[in-house]
């Protein structure tokens, strides 16, 4: 359903930095929209706009609505883990086939293989610093990409159904660092993305019909009960809700330093007392 209140009146890319002020207007505009207006509003007014996706079935939706609204639709930032199930591997490639969009992927620094990313961390990293974990495969390549590209603005699958810090999702955000956020299906359900999905034949990732809802890392991921919340199977028995890419990035960077820091003197004074010996 169209929004009834007025257009706020900006000009086309948004000037940015963007005031708390007109980011309350532009959202109450745009809260009534569909998935669809809210893409099409994003694709006039935001500046370097991407998509980030982990290709989980919101993403899917929007990238294949953004397919229908124009012919050059917003570049895909996929943020490679090195720790994706084969299955999600090869919905990438068939989403490029399909699509044609570019996708974009980074993986973390200095590392092609999860060889390469044990050497450098160890092995089971999300277990020894899962925080520092989340920095390395997910924070530090987004941010990477983001000034590899001039990204300013990136539109995201997340939804306020999803439960916990996403409850009061907003069509649109701010984050610590400025990067705006869209978010096009945020007042959608599982139900809603799940009917899109079949009724335009989108692909999907094939771990879904096995008992999966929502796919991430393989060590993080697990099947769910029938009745259960959609992401309970992330991180089943933990707090946690977020894998950092949208939490405080400047508060995550510090906390990364901050363990680099600590284990380097650590390793020193180990070093030093073996000498000593």
């Amino acid at each position: 359903m169209a929004s009834t209140s007025q257009a706020p009146n900006f000009p086309k890319p948004l000037p940015l930095p963007l005031s708390a002020s007109d980011l309350s207007k532009i959202n109450a505009y745009l809260s009534p929209l569909t998935p669809q207006e809210i893409l099409q509003w994003g694709l006039e007014y935001l500046p370097n706009l991407y998509q980030t996706t982990a290709f989980g079935l919101t993403g899917l939706v929007a990238i294949d609505m953004l397919s229908k609204l124009t012919s050059s639709p917003p570049p895909l930032i996929f943020l490679d883990t090195l720790y994706h199930f084969q299955e999600t591997y090869e919905l990438v490639e068939e989403v490029k086939k399909k699509y044609g969009v570019p996708v974009h992927v980074f993986k973390p620094a200095g590392c092609q293989t999860t060889q390469d990313f044990e050497e450098k961390y160890g092995e089971r990293h999300w277990e020894a610093d899962e925080a520092n974990y989340d920095f390395v495969v997910k924070v530090e390549p987004a941010r990477r990409a983001y000034e590899e590209f001039n990204v300013q603005s990136v539109i995201t699958g997340r939804r306020a159904s999803q439960g916990g810090a996403r409850a009061s999702l907003q069509p649109l955000e701010i984050d610590s660092t400025g990067l705006l956020k869209l978010n096009p299906l945020f007042a959608w359900n599982f139900a809603l993305v799940e009917w899109y999905i079949k009724e335009n034949n989108v692909p999907r990732n094939k771990l879904l019909d096995q008992g999966y809802r929502s796919v991430g890392d393989w060590h993080s991921t697990s099947k769910i009960e029938e009745g259960q919340d959609e992401r309970a199977g992330r991180w089943a028995g933990k707090e946690k809700t977020e894998c950092g890419l949208h939490e405080d990035y400047f508060k995550m960077k510090a906390q990364a330093k901050a363990e680099a820091l600590a284990d380097s003197t650590s390793k020193d004074s180990g070093e030093l007392v073996s000498a000593v010996a």
